[in-house]
């Protein structure tokens, strides 16, 4: 393992990160505290409980998981898409250094802002809304595990795309509709019969119910299956990315 080469990357990326602070951080704490504040403290007021939580702490999970995934795929996918944009993605294939290093290092990074973003998510939603976390190591876990996984993704999406406008295309038309109509604001059990069963078949119902459970003991699907969903898509990811490298789609024509 060429550790110096991990740290050479990640340090890189996260010295980019601190050079874009209000971009990469303050821009995205302040976006999900408007919904705090307009879902939390305004319309959570009015509205009674959601599977004996209040609304504005129900939704919490929801915008935590929201943030998580769009950072961690936009950290991921321009990390690794500047480098083919500029050219100089050439002398990282040309390094002696495996694909296993250059994941650790892009993903490791990207992975590490999106975490430090939740935590400030977690921290600025105290102000607005109080709420506990019943379980807070499972909590942690699928929160780094989630983190891992849509920063992998991100990273595959930068190896396709051909432009900054194909950056965009997946997290914007596919990822965040996803992700509202994922149970972000509402538990899915409260569809009729025939939306629930459609609904099943959204990965990111799976990841917001997981980090639900981990908040307040109560999930739409088992904690289990969204464990294993999560865990089987990170898998899945890992082994495109093996194979790009090795193919050298995208790479190296």
């Amino acid at each position: 393992m060429n550790l110096p080469a991990i740290r050479a990357i990640y340090r890189f990326e996260m010295a980019r990160t601190f050079r874009t602070l209000m971009q990469s951080i303050l821009s995205p704490v302040l976006s999900t505290s408007l919904y705090f504040v307009v879902f939390g403290a305004a319309i959570g007021s009015r509205m009674g409980e959601v599977g004996g939580v209040r609304y504005g702490a129900f939704i919490i999970p929801g915008l935590v998981m929201l943030s998580l995934l769009s950072e961690s795929i936009a950290n991921a996918s321009f990390g690794i898409y500047l480098p083919k944009w500029s050219g100089t993605i050439f002398e990282l294939l040309s390094a002696p250094v495996s694909f296993i290093e250059v994941v650790l290092g892009y993903v490791g990074a990207a992975a590490t802002k999106s975490i430090l973003l939740c935590a400030l998510i977690l921290v600025t939603a105290r102000v607005f809304v109080p709420y506990e976390i019943v379980h807070p190591v499972c909590m942690v876990g699928f929160i780094l595990l989630s983190a891992a996984t849509f920063s992998m993704f991100g990273f595959i999406i930068g190896l396709w795309a051909n432009s900054f406008e194909q950056l965009q295309i997946i997290p914007l038309m596919v990822v965040t509709p996803l992700t509202f109509l994922g149970g972000a604001f509402y538990s899915i059990d409260k569809l009729p019969p025939f939306w629930h069963k459609v609904t099943l078949f959204n990965p990111v119902v799976y990841l917001i119910s997981g980090l639900r459970w981990s908040f307040y003991g109560a999930s739409d699907v088992d904690v289990a299956v969204s464990f294993a969903a999560t865990l089987g898509f990170l898998a899945a990811c890992l082994a495109f990315v093996w194979w790009v490298f090795k193919t050298g789609y995208k790479l190296k024509n």
